[in-house]
């Protein structure tokens, strides 16, 4: 089972996916894929409600948008895979760097990226997203972190670099430009994910791969870095917890191609679907 959201931008409806693919409206059950949901038992319910098999199924086609409602914060993890640290020239982290997107710049996993006005250096990023089900506060330990965890999604966390690192400031100048954090197509249910810590990632540029990765190089591991996040701010149900790119991005590759407008990113995670995104201008 997987959860969606179907439907026009500010407009989707909550959806469930069943293994074979059919899409089913959920909206008898909640009216949408949000915090209060995923607290409220909400994955249960749906679950119960597709065994039931009293949902209408909906129509094939129209927009996926993003599988959660707009977060209240999307929290960022830097330089968590080695081969990525080395290749931008970085030194292995002791601790967690962490650093914050806007939250409207998440958007669905298809829609349009938009390179920023005045851009040079618009970069990919194709990431393991974490969505919260918990309220979490200064966790005891990484094991009880991976308790609050509700599932996990694809994620893309566009980058401009010059505005990230050559503007004098934050690193979230480049990270939060608006559409910078396509999500999905579906939240996959934690308990439906077998190892979160032995997952794929890929990720290709006008068809040529360019990211092949695994999360068993992250550094920081998934439950560690919600338990260390926790330390410092409260996650609420429905913050997203973007955990790290490995290598393969513009910035560490000769040449450095950076996208441009008619660029095509294509981007999956073993079991958690595929985004595609067509760049153009802002």
């Amino acid at each position: 089972m997987q959860l969606m959201r179907i439907g026009d931008r500010g407009a989707e409806r909550p959806a469930v996916r069943a293994d074979d693919g059919t899409v089913y409206d959920l909206s008898s059950v909640t009216g949408d894929i949000d915090g209060a949901f995923l607290s409220g038992d909400g994955v249960a319910r749906a679950r119960a409600a597709l065994a039931e098999g009293g949902l209408p199924q909906l129509p094939a086609g129209g927009r996926v948008g993003a599988p959660i409602a707009r977060p209240g914060k999307v929290v960022c993890i830097g330089l968590n895979y080695r081969d990525h640290a080395a290749e931008t020239g970085a030194a292995i982290p002791p601790e967690p760097i962490i650093f914050m997107k806007a939250p409207n710049t998440v958007i669905g996993p298809d829609d349009t990226v938009l390179v920023p006005r005045g851009s040079v250096k618009t970069d990919w990023e194709v990431e393991l997203g974490v969505v919260i089900g918990q309220e979490a506060r200064y966790l005891d330990s990484p094991e009880d972190a991976l308790g609050v965890i509700a599932g996990y999604a694809i994620s893309n966390d566009v980058s401009e670099r010059e505005f990230q690192l050559e503007r004098g400031g934050q690193w979230d100048k480049g990270k939060s430009c608006e559409t910078f954090n396509p999500l999905g197509p579906w939240l996959v249910p934690a308990d439906e994910v077998d190892d979160p810590g032995k997952l794929g990632l890929r990720l290709w540029v006008n068809g040529e791969q360019r990211q092949d990765g695994t999360t068993a190089d992250l550094i920081f591991g998934i439950g560690h870095v919600v338990w260390y996040l926790s330390q410092f701010m409260v996650l609420e149900p429905g913050d997203l917890v973007n955990t790290g790119t490995p290598a393969g991005v513009a910035m560490g590759m000769p040449g450095q191609p950076y996208l441009r407008a008619g660029d095509v990113v294509e981007l999956e995670i073993d079991g958690l679907g595929r985004q595609r995104q067509v760049f153009a201008d802002a």
